[in-house]
């Protein structure tokens, strides 16, 4: 498959930009004394609902029709089945690898954090750093691949994968920026864990670009779909009521999900 420079160089931005908002949590998290716990709330649900409609209503069906032009209809069903439940297991898999205390899906809030001793809040904030590195890897693949089948699809994922990337910046720089009083280098750290997304993609496009036809690339939808629903349902909707009332983030999550749809339907 002959790959289009531009639409490999929009798959590269959106993940870029997916990635780096990460440091947007880093300006948060020394600007404020306080979390917004509602708005994470509502955000992070709209996250989920964003990523969940694309998953299942666009990725997933994609991946169907590719398959099925590349291998018949009943091959193709059951790989586009098999990858998605594929894409879950690899994402529950890298999920497991990293310590509950230094994950960052797991909640905790500016004000928690500002309690910890400072003596280990430079350690925290570099496991973070480095848990939050691992997690965001895989999202790479996943923005890029869906940047590189459809440009809306990609758009819409960056905009999900940035908005859940805001709290988990917050993680990395609150810690560093009390150990040490440097907003720079809260900042900076922040900053460089995000950028595990874009060598994700790029990692991804080196290993796969002389095999990026319709077959693999249905396969790849749907795998990334599945740790798209992975993602959604073990990490953002369970940290969306942990932040706030268990209400605004269904409220948020079904936003997205009608938001999403809307824009799509925009387009055909």
């Amino acid at each position: 498959m002959d790959l289009d420079s531009k639409a490999v160089l929009f798959a590269f931005l959106l993940t870029l930009i997916a990635g780096l908002s990460t440091g947007i949590g880093g300006l948060v998290a020394w600007s404020t004394k306080h979390t917004h716990r509602r708005l994470l709330s509502v955000a992070l649900g709209f996250s989920a609902g964003v990523m969940v409609y694309v998953s299942l209503v666009e990725m997933f069906q994609q991946s169907r029709v590719s398959l099925a032009e590349a291998y018949g209809e009943k091959a193709g069903a059951w790989l586009s089945f098999s990858a998605f439940f594929c894409g879950i297991f690899i994402a529950a898999i890298i999920d497991k690898l990293v310590p509950s205390a230094e994950n960052p899906h797991e909640v905790h809030t500016i004000e928690e954090k500002n309690r910890i001793k400072d003596k280990r809040l430079m350690r925290t904030g570099v496991l973070v750093a480095i848990a939050l590195a691992i997690h965001n890897f895989p999202e790479g693949l996943v923005t890029f691949v869906a940047g590189l089948s459809d440009g809306k699809i990609g758009l819409s994922v960056a905009f999900a994968v940035a908005l859940h990337n805001i709290p988990e910046g917050i993680s990395v720089s609150v810690p560093i920026y009390h150990a040490t009083r440097s907003r720079n280098k809260a900042l900076f750290y922040s900053s460089l864990s995000g950028l595990a997304e874009p060598l994700g993609a790029l990692i991804g496009f080196l290993l796969f670009r002389q095999y990026l036809g319709s077959g693999l690339l249905g396969v790849l939808l749907a795998a990334v779909a599945g740790i798209m629903i992975f993602i959604s349902m073990d990490e953002l909707l369970p940290a969306a009521r942990e932040y706030g009332e268990h209400h605004l983030s269904i409220y948020g999550f079904i936003a997205g999900m009608a938001i999403m749809g809307a824009s799509l339907n925009m387009f055909v």
